[in-house]
């Protein structure tokens, strides 16, 4: 129990939320540095010998140690739990790429010299190998009825400024030395922790808001010793720096303490009406006051997480000299408030502060490889007389318009963020009855004799709508070629279907069915279901003899390993947003098409549109 140096021993206990249970965890977390004076903003450069974390990774590390002033008591001092917790990120921390360590305050239990010397001493361990860390006074650091303005204490002899002056991660320090902040690059961008005193005076509150103020651009993760008291509540305190702090920053985004325990979580939503994730980690209540237990938060960019865990390595490194019971029960820490996972859309998240800019439309010219024989785009709608869409690329391969059961064709200017024309059409397919409209390739376009005998490769941008239903609007095509099966002389299979067709399924899964100049049979490449509402980029790939399938630049699992040698043609025209059987049409795409492009011979990946 937290107690501070003004409190009786027999006061009312600290409250919080029931009791979980710990969890070992199999991730590590990296350290930040502070100093006085601003620094220039990180590189990787910049970082010393011995730790150089990753800053173009999109996973990464963030390690944070709460309380361990059991360990550092008058007499009782024993820093070997904590030397084993910092020497198992320096082990670990290439792998997992370990980029900062915050510690939560009461470093100690008395804020007494001797033990500031122990603890310190623990701490040269990331000193000599130039990682970068944090730490912060808890009120057993200092004479807890005071603010940041209380002056010199052996905690600032100790953790001050001066100590990490000159390391790369260290942003600053307020006049008084008590609060930090601090900066690292992970995921190519700027990231900053604000490391704030037990007790913020109006000079405190004043300098943590300049410090955002300087970095407007940069999400913040907030570290302090108070904030949660239990589970979806802030202490008196914790409410104070969130109304006077956290509320109208939006670049806070998490927000980490400790105090009291058990561990457990709250999410408030700002100003802004963002989630700003607060957590309490305490785990000093727990066998020998915590065992310097650390919690390892994990980003991961891609899948738009932070996945958490806790661990003790001091326990770990033990097992093999056979632990007590008390050990054996904390080896697995799995309560729901020490192993979660926590989900953000970070650039939906912090697109308030630091948007993503949008990517400009390329020009044409750019996208006209050696090789393209038609290039569409979809930068306006299609004019309602004259129903053309041009053939960028110049070989005459225009589209006109066919309306089906009064159907109609769409433009928006929605498309992937990627694509290199700003706009797409908006098919609206339906059957039955058969409704819509989609386009073909005029009479006598060359595309229509094209065989492709030595390679191609078909691109298309689609987004499908909530609506979309596969009662209703399976199998229609993006990208087909008329023309049956029948028609060519192949039987094998369905005669019916057509010569080449790039369409959904049922389940949403692009495939590419078609007849290869070298089988009789259909060739066919599936991808996975792709979800609604989401904008997607297609192409299919033939080296001459073999056909890959890519879904946003990735291959798919299903690409048949025989050789496939061109596509049959009979002649007939090409379609978009349309699929024939039998000769005739069956159904129309229902849902947006961006740019369409079509290339005599096989692109890298980094050559396609979407690059």
């Amino acid at each position: 129990m937290c107690i501070s140096h003004d409190q009786a021993v027999g006061e009312a206990p600290q409250a919080g939320a029931a009791r979980r249970g710990f969890l070992r965890a199999t991730a590590l977390l990296g350290a930040t540095a502070a100093a006085v004076t601003a620094l220039p903003a990180v590189t990787a450069q910049a970082a010393p010998a011995g730790w150089r974390p990753d800053p173009r990774s999109r996973r990464f590390t963030l390690a944070v140690m709460p309380d361990t002033q059991y360990l550092f008591d008058g007499p009782s001092i024993d820093k070997a739990p904590v030397e084993a917790s910092l020497r198992y990120l320096l082990e670990h921390g290439g792998e997992e790429n370990i980029v900062f360590l915050s510690h939560l305050g009461d470093l100690t239990q008395n804020g007494a010299k001797e033990e500031f010397a122990a603890i310190g001493e623990a701490f040269r361990l990331l000193d000599r190998r130039g990682v970068g860390y944090s730490v912060l006074a808890g009120n057993h650091d200092v004479k807890s009825s005071t603010t940041d303005q209380r002056g010199a204490t052996p905690y600032l002899d100790a953790f001050g400024p001066e100590r990490f002056a000159g390391k790369p991660t260290f942003g600053g320090a307020s006049p008084d030395g008590y609060n930090t902040f601090h900066r690292f690059t992970a995921g190519d961008r700027e990231w900053l922790v604000l490391a704030l005193d037990w007790r913020l005076s109006p000079q405190g509150y004043a300098w943590a808001k300049d410090v955002m103020a300087r970095h407007p651009k940069t999400p913040v993760i907030l570290t302090t010793h108070e904030l949660v008291v239990e589970d979806d509540s802030l202490s008196d305190y914790g409410q104070q720096l969130w109304d006077r702090l956290v509320e109208e920053h939006d670049q806070i985004f998490l927000a980490l303490g400790g105090h009291y325990w058990p561990a457990a979580r709250a999410t408030r939503k700002n100003a802004a009406g963002h989630d700003v994730h607060l957590h309490l980690t305490n785990y000093q209540n727990r066998y020998f006051g915590g065992a310097a237990m650390i919690r390892l938060y994990r980003f991961d960019l891609d899948r738009n997480v932070i996945d958490v865990e806790t661990l003790s390595p001091w326990i770990m490194g033990r097992a093999a000299q056979g632990l007590n019971e008390l050990e054996r029960q904390e080896m697995e820490l799995s309560g729901d408030a020490d192993r979660f996972s926590v989900e953000i859309d970070f650039e939906r998240r912090f697109s308030g502060f630091a948007p993503v800019p949008a990517r400009p439309a390329r020009p044409v010219a750019k996208m006209l490889v050696p090789g393209t024989v038609a290039y569409w785009r979809f930068e306006k709608p299609v004019d309602g007389t004259d129903g053309t869409v041009r053939d960028l690329s110049g070989r005459g391969n225009d589209l006109s318009l066919v309306t089906v059961g009064g159907g109609a064709l769409g433009w928006s200017a929605d498309h992937h963020p990627d694509q290199p024309g700003h706009g797409s059409l908006e098919f609206r397919g339906d059957k039955p009855p058969l409704k819509g409209a989609y386009l073909r390739t005029v009479d006598g376009a060359p595309l229509s004799q094209a065989t492709f005998e030595d390679g191609y490769t078909i691109e298309a941008f689609y987004r499908l709508p909530a609506d979309w239903d596969p009662d209703h609007n399976a199998w229609a095509g993006l990208v087909s070629r008329t023309g049956t099966g029948g028609a060519a002389g192949k039987t094998a299979d369905d005669p019916d279907e057509p010569l080449a067709t790039l369409s959904l399924s049922n389940d949403r899964e692009p495939q590419w069915a078609m007849r290869p100049l070298n089988q009789q049979g259909i060739s066919t490449n599936w991808g996975q279901e792709t979800p609604l509402e989401t904008w997607w980029h297609l192409a299919v790939v033939n080296d001459g003899s073999h056909t890959t399938l890519y879904v946003e630049g990735c291959p798919v699992v299903r690409n048949p390993k025989a050789s496939a040698v061109g596509i049959t043609s009979v002649g007939l025209p090409w379609l978009l947003g349309g699929y024939e059987y039998g000769g005739r049409i069956d159904q129309v795409f229902h849902g947006r098409l961006g740019d369409v492009r079509i290339v005599a011979r096989a692109l890298p990946v980094t050559s396609f549109l979407n690059q």
